[in-house]
């Protein structure tokens, strides 16, 4: 069988993934990140004037959006993480579609965007926050630098992320209206790259690459990448930073009632003219 060249590339392991989340869950997930998420969600859905029918929490990991969602939608249904990536919904059934955290490690963020579009009913609403931009550049910089140094190359250590701009692009290749992105820069310090490395365990958010390297790295590999860590992204108080920017995006199903943009050549008054008249002001 032929292979499909337009099919979106085999990124993550996402079997392996499911498994890391529920060893993080196992031993104590570390959420300080999906706190923050929850709380700028529930804050985002304030200020949106009408309140939802049926909405679906959509692969967010941990407890979940239901209490950031409370008051803002008549129900809501979790739907759990999925290999598969398959949204098991019917069509335009869905008036809110929410996630924290899940999206990033999805291998067709085109095709995850467009089944969302599909279930949702017109004029209905996606909110989701993902780790994206320049999260864990830090780690990945002092991993590529430590290899590169012991070694002699480089592997797989920490997953591409998708930039803001891609996101917004994506929304509109979806069909999606009115399409929003935003970023949020979270820096966190740690003692050591060690204590961060930890923290991602307990999020489940370790090394699920295809092409992760399999054998265990070595030991003087891991001591060189956190003292070169420390060189470089310490403050005065030895203290590391680790970046995480998660990315926000919203859109709405289409609906006659939403604002248009407005037809080529309606404008009623013209942009030199106003600068002009600007600048004798």
């Amino acid at each position: 069988m032929a292979s499909n060249p337009a099919a979106a590339p085999v990124l993550f392991d996402r079997v392996l993934l499911g498994a890391r989340l529920a060893r993080a869950a196992r031993e104590g997930a570390v959420t300080f990140l999906l706190d923050r998420a929850a709380e700028d969600l529930a804050d985002r859905l304030l200020a949106v004037s009408r309140r939802f029918a049926a909405a679906t929490d959509l692969w967010t990991p941990g407890a979940g959006l239901g209490e950031a969602v409370r008051g803002r939608a008549a129900s809501i249904e979790r739907v759990a993480f999925d290999p598969s990536e398959a949204l098991a919904l019917p069509a335009g059934t869905l008036d809110l579609v929410v996630s924290a955290l899940a999206l990033q490690f999805v291998n067709d963020l085109p095709g995850v965007l467009a089944q969302i579009r599909r279930v949702l009913k017109p004029d209905g609403l996606l909110l989701a926050a993902m780790l994206g931009g320049d999260t864990l550049t830090e780690l990945r910089q002092s991993f590529a630098a430590a290899e590169a140094e012991c070694e002699g190359g480089v592997s797989p250590r920490v997953a591409p992320f998708a930039d803001l701009r891609d996101i917004g692009a994506l929304l509109q290749r979806a069909g999606f209206a009115l399409p929003v992105t935003d970023v949020d820069r979270v820096v966190v310090r740690y003692d050591s790259a060690f204590a961060l490395m930890a923290d991602l365990r307990r999020m489940g958010a370790t090394n699920a690459l295809r092409e992760r390297r399999r054998s265990p790295t070595r030991r003087a590999t891991m001591l060189r990448m956190a003292e070169l860590y420390r060189e470089r992204f310490a403050d005065p108080d030895g203290r590391i930073r680790a970046t995480f920017d998660i990315i926000w995006l919203s859109g709405w199903a289409p609906h006659e009632s939403q604002q248009q943009p407005l037809r080529p050549g309606s404008a009623k008054a013209s942009l030199e003219a106003a600068v002009k008249r600007a600048k004798r002001e």
